[in-house]
């Protein structure tokens, strides 16, 4: 067919992924087994890899019944509460909380504990990993906001701080601030922090550039990745032969019929072996010839 396969260079893991993925490794290969407070990334395969090696994965409850073990914070952070059970129950933590995310929950708190008139809102998406141990940091107190109709929770008379999940997009943030400005109390104080990762949010413009550049684009991503869904539909803005695929498995093979050139790409939370896998399929569909 005379396609051509190209990776983006820029996908993959971000650097707090990273450094969780060689803590984690680091214990394996003294101990044989180290737990996980949940998945260690929002990628099955990844996270099946790392189980091989005897990476157990473990929920809150489990948490609450384990003494004596090594436990890995993932790089979306905890709430101080983990930290508590941890010391009651003699566990000793491997912390590989993400430092943008640690310097947030810093921040956070910092503001709590200094001012409990005004309120902490935090644009994020209810329930998720960090935003949880975000939230942590106030008590419980703070407003999660994923979109406009949840700022229907604040009081417009009271002094507001808002703060963002470190992978929401700064398009959205700036919905927020805009929206607050418009329905606040002109006297009533408003301080906005941008809060986001730019390592994150700056792949949004390459990706688009990427994803324009080829006939089809495959976005190899988790189905559990909230940034995989924002970058995969940055991808899908500019090129609507964008495809988001779990691994090889996912591919089907009309997708690439006839296709000149073929994009592979994928998110915060992708591995760059999987994205290797992916483009070793393509090639195998496309009888291409592989690269020695």
């Amino acid at each position: 067919m005379g396609a051509t396969v190209e990776i983006d260079a820029e996908s993959g893991f971000c650097f707090g992924v990273v450094t969780a993925i060689r803590k984690a490794e680091e214990v394996l290969d003294k101990c044989g087994t180290l737990y996980c407070l949940g998945d260690i990334v929002h990628n099955s395969d990844e996270v099946e890899r790392l189980r091989s090696r005897g990476l157990i994965t473990i929920t809150h409850d489990d948490l609450a019944r384990l003494h004596d073990v090594k436990v890995l914070l993932r790089a979306h952070g905890e709430p101080p509460s983990t930290y508590e059970i941890a010391r009651r129950n003699n566990i000793e933590i491997i912390d590989a909380t993400c430092p943008v995310v640690l310097k947030l929950q810093q921040r956070i708190k910092k503001t709590y504990d200094s001012d409990r008139s005004t309120q902490i809102v935090i644009y994020g998406k209810n329930g998720h990993a960090e935003v949880n141990g975000l939230v942590g940091q106030t008590n419980g107190e703070a407003i999660v906001a994923e979109s406009v109709a949840d700022l229907d929770k604040v009081d417009f008379a009271r002094g507001i701080s808002l703060y963002s999940q470190t992978t929401k997009s700064p398009q959205g943030f700036s919905h927020m601030i805009e929206e607050i400005n418009a329905r606040k109390n002109p006297d009533a104080p408003f301080e906005h922090f941008d809060t986001i990762c730019r390592q994150v949010s700056g792949r949004a413009g390459s990706l688009r550039d990427f994803a324009a550049a080829h006939d089809v684009v495959l976005f190899v991503s988790g189905a559990k990745s909230s940034n995989g869904k924002v970058l995969c539909a940055e991808c899908a803005s500019v090129n609507p032969r964008t495809h988001q695929i779990a691994n090889p498995g996912d591919i089907d093979p009309q997708w690439i019929e006839n296709a000149g050139s073929i994009g592979i790409c994928g998110a915060t939370s992708t591995p760059r072996w999987l994205m290797e896998d992916v483009k070793a399929k393509v090639t195998e569909i496309c009888g291409i010839t592989p690269e020695k």
